[in-house]
């Protein structure tokens, strides 16, 4: 539901111009983790791996890492190896950890390193 979102978003914005603006930015007139993900999406489906990539980098990787953890478990269902990491790694709390600790530290660096 969530990447339908994302993508009806991001195709909106590519092919009208038009886009929600993020309320945190509004808010705090600083960037949040997520800002530019609608614009990533719009170069994406342009193409344009390259200006997606400088649009947002954390959500780039996360769509990386959702798009490997997809094709594997295709993989799986359709009767291939099953692919696991190390039990000790299957901790969501760890994973969440990472995620959101990874997401604030990109958004500190985001809004202290001058744009341009």
């Amino acid at each position: 539901m969530f990447g339908a979102v994302g993508l009806s978003l991001s195709a909106v914005y590519a092919f009208s111009g038009y886009g929600i603006p993020c309320p945190w930015r509004v808010l705090t007139h600083t960037l949040c983790p997520f800002c530019g993900a609608t614009t990533l999406g719009a170069y994406l489906l342009r193409g344009d791996v390259a200006a997606a990539w400088a649009a947002n980098q954390f959500v780039f990787v996360l769509l990386v890492g959702l798009l490997l953890a997809g094709i594997i478990w295709v993989a799986e269902l359709l009767g291939g190896p099953r692919l696991r990491f190390p039990a000790r790694w299957g901790d969501q709390r760890l994973w969440y950890a990472v995620l959101g600790t990874a997401g604030v530290a990109f958004a500190v660096v985001r809004n202290l390193v001058p744009l341009g």
